[in-house]
């Protein structure tokens, strides 16, 4: 097969295959963007990063000038102290304004955004003109006139469109501009100390600055012009505090994509035709994600955006000949919006289609532990301390059920739902790329529940006799994946294995030959860091995982996975630069719940919850799919 090159009908270039199944175009993503970086890659990434750097700048240099007293005298300088409407402090506190605003937009317009190309297109005339009315200085005029030409240059390279966002941001805005103004305040209350009146402590210049910011007089005193440049600065950052907090209420939101009905059912029928390749299929129709689909629609990658970064979990949906079309879908999406995409957990095809269409880079992250369901038995010396510990958990009176969630009543259903969210060990429910997000739900009607009851017991808890949940997900007509692990800290522990070997107990009764457990991060770097022999890199590679597992289940999880001989398939990171890594480590922990962005909790904290293996923790330290990244 060959392709046209553009501009030159003549011209051709055989394109090798991808993948089995995967069908030849015209020229694969992966060679585009490769071409592009190569003729117009620098360029194109630069621009808005100087563009970004130029603007932190120049908003300090204006910031600068509005806050410290001037460096030299003139006579142009007494001729504007004394011209009407003071125009010297208006000029400081215009100054003043633009710089902190340009501050705030650099970081868009590093990423390309359209809105904060045209806000920063008013605001560079306006430092330049207080700089020159002001300082007269002709330097700060000049970079303000060449960054803003740069941006007229270049402005088509500013078309990012806006990213999802919420009333939390005003709020957000509020806190970090008033603490800013604050701490900006101080600075310019003591920058004239030449012209203060008396010896103000700290106490009297806070207090001045927070009668400043709502334009009220303040206790300390000033001589000349300085005590008007004070004052209208102050007045300025308040209302520059105001204005901006009151902007963000009020916006309409652009909230973050969701699934829609008609999103679910058209994945449900992909799932129905192709959900048996990959066992985190049935996650992506959690209802927190977004989902664009192929030209196709035989194909679809879901996703969500978390701090600029477009995250995906997984192999794409659907046939494999379309999975191409789908990452393209996705990758323009991200490159409208300037998102940084980013694959969270996709399988080793998963990962060869995604960095083979997109140019980027992949990273083992860890493997994922598959129980074959005909092989799995709990005889063999390998297998002792789990039956030892089901032995000794069945002689205590517990016994455990395994069913269809649409063989359960709704009165059972919704008192596995309370206990589930009851036993939860933190206020947020973790979870994204393994976590389904919802327990009982109608539509997941071929979802298993197994719990764990201890009838007869003299002083039933609230839920009855029943102390611990497991729900599994589809994973095709065959399969099952383990979605959470619930239990009652008051249970006997070990409900976690005895559990799971009810549930592969009960597989084959349920047409189930395959299921999926958890997730072991870096559990490669583990295994092969203890064994003989092991270099001192890899010795300490894996020192510092067993370090870090004292407040990440790391070590854990995998020691947990390991008890039921799983085969262990890895799983891996897509990402576009190394650079990113640590934006979308963070995106992701934000994602799958452990760093939260809520306000502080009023009243007594939750008390810490037992592991649900037996160990002590604080906070949710249950084993489950979804504390991976």
């Amino acid at each position: 097969m060959s392709v046209t090159l553009d501009g030159d009908k003549s011209a051709s270039v055989p394109v090798p295959p991808l993948l089995p199944g995967i069908p030849q175009v015209r020229l694969t993503r992966r060679l585009l963007l490769r071409t592009q970086r190569l003729f117009h890659g620098p360029r194109a990434e630069s621009v808005p990063s100087l563009v970004g750097t130029a603007c932190t700048l120049i908003g300090l240099i204006d910031i600068a000038a509005g806050v410290f007293p001037r460096f030299r005298h003139s006579r142009m300088h007494s001729f504007a102290e004394v011209l009407p409407g003071a125009l010297g402090p208006f000029a400081a506190a215009l100054s003043l304004s633009a710089g902190v605003l340009l501050l705030l937009l650099a970081h868009g317009l590093k990423r390309r955004k359209r809105r904060a190309w045209r806000a920063a297109v008013v605001l560079l005339p306006a430092g330049a003109v207080a700089q020159f009315g002001y300082r007269h200085s002709l330097l700060g005029a000049v970079l303000s006139a060449v960054l803003l030409a740069l941006l007229l240059r270049h402005r088509g390279e500013f078309a990012a469109l806006p990213d999802p966002r919420s009333r939390w941001k005003a709020l957000a805005n509020f806190v970090l501009m008033g603490a800013g103004s604050i701490g900006l305040g101080l600075v310019i209350v003591s920058a004239h100390p030449h012209r203060t009146v008396g010896s103000p402590g700290l106490t009297d210049r806070l207090e001045h600055v927070l009668y400043g910011l709502f334009g009220i007089a303040g206790p300390v005193g000033y001589s000349g012009s300085a005590d008007g440049i004070v004052g209208y600065s102050l007045g300025a950052l308040g209302l520059l505090t105001a204005l901006t907090t009151i902007y963000l209420a009020l916006r309409p939101e652009h909230p973050a994509a969701r699934l829609t009905e008609e999103d679910e059912r058209r994945l449900r029928a992909l799932l129905a035709r192709h959900g048996g390749r990959d066992s985190l299929g049935h996650f992506a129709l959690r209802r927190d994600k977004g989902v664009v689909f192929s030209p196709s629609g035989k194909a679809a990658v879901c996703y969500r955006v978390v701090a600029g970064v477009m995250l995906a979990s997984g192999d794409p949906i659907g046939d494999v000949e379309a999975w191409p079309g789908a990452i393209e879908r996705f990758m323009d999406e991200a490159t409208a919006h300037s998102w940084t995409p980013a694959v969270m957990g996709c399988s080793e095809t998963g990962g060869e289609v995604w960095t083979r269409e997109t140019g980027l880079d992949a990273l083992e992250l860890g493997d994922e532990a598959v129980v074959d369901v005909p092989d799995f038995s709990l005889h063999g010396r390998a297998m002792r301390n789990v039956r030892q510990m089901v032995k000794r958990i069945e002689r205590g009176g517990y016994e455990t059920r395994v069913r269809r969630v649409r063989d359960l009543s709704g009165a059972e259903l919704e008192l596995i739902r309370r206990a589930a969210a009851d036993w939860r060990g933190t206020d947020t429910e973790r979870g994204f790329s393994m976590a389904l997000g919802r327990i009982g739900d109608p539509a997941d009607g071929d979802s298993v529940i197994a719990t764990a009851h201890r009838p007869g017991e003299d002083a039933p808890g609230p839920y009855g006799d029943l102390k611990a949940v497991l729900h599994f997900v589809p994973w095709g007509p065959d399969g099952m994946s383990l979605d959470l692990m619930r239990r009652d800290r008051s249970a006997d522990p070990g409900m976690n294995e005895l559990l799971i070997v009810a549930a592969l107990s009960a597989a084959p009764g349920l047409g189930v030959e395959r299921v999926s457990l958890n997730f072991a991060i870096f559990r490669s770097a583990l295994a092969r860091g203890e064994r003989l022999g092991a270099g001192p890199v890899l010795r300490c590679w894996r020192g510092l995982l067993v370090f870090l597992s004292r407040w990440f289940q790391i070590e854990s999880l995998y020691r947990f996975n390991a008890k039921f001989r799983p085969r262990w398939e890895p799983r891996y990171v897509v990402f576009r630069s190394p650079r990113e890594l640590p934006r979308i480590g963070y995106a992701a922990m934000r994602a799958e719940g452990f760093v939260t962005m809520s306000l502080p909790r009023v009243g007594p904290a939750r008390r810490p919850r037992p592991c649900a293996h037996g160990g002590r923790s604080t906070g949710e330290r249950e084993v489950r799919t979804a504390q991976v990244y």
